[in-house]
């Protein structure tokens, strides 16, 4: 399924709560907060996502490639992962291996049950089957964590 994908109005405000829960300490399942600098102004910049361990690597998946927070990342190449209030800094590199991503990106209905939904809702998949997903692996960006 191909599709101009686009951010629903709510994330930011969504985001915006996610992010200040987190602060505080109180964990969302599966969601982190990533902070990386800005690739222009070097502000720090946060975003929640949901990282998935496929056999025993952990990604985390930008649904929109050329989002603020996936360009950031990519001239970042490291940031701070938080989940409550731990905080560990990451290494972040983008995946290139088509049948890497594939495994991946596929593993995430699995994996973060509760994130398919935004995917469905920015039009990448329709009902969000592991098939789905796989079909969509070159339309998304996939980021490979590791602590450093």
């Amino acid at each position: 399924m191909t599709s101009k994908a686009q951010l629903p109005g709510w994330l930011r405000p969504a985001n915006s709560v996610v992010k200040t829960l987190q602060k505080i300490g109180f964990p969302l399942g599966t969601i982190h907060v990533l902070t990386v600098p800005g690739r222009k102004s070097g502000t720090l910049r946060s975003t929640p996502v949901s990282p998935l361990t496929v056999d025993g690597g952990r990604y985390i998946i930008a649904g929109l490639p050329e989002s603020d927070w996936a360009r950031n990342v990519r001239a970042a190449g490291q940031g701070k992962l938080a989940k409550g209030r731990t905080t560990t800094t990451v290494s972040v590199t983008e995946v290139t291996d088509q049948q890497e991503r594939q495994r991946v990106v596929s593993s995430f209905p699995r994996e973060v049950p509760h994130g398919v939904q935004f995917f469905v809702r920015i039009g990448l998949v329709e009902t969000g089957t592991e098939a789905e997903f796989a079909a969509v692996s070159d339309e998304v960006a996939v980021f490979e964590v590791r602590e450093l």
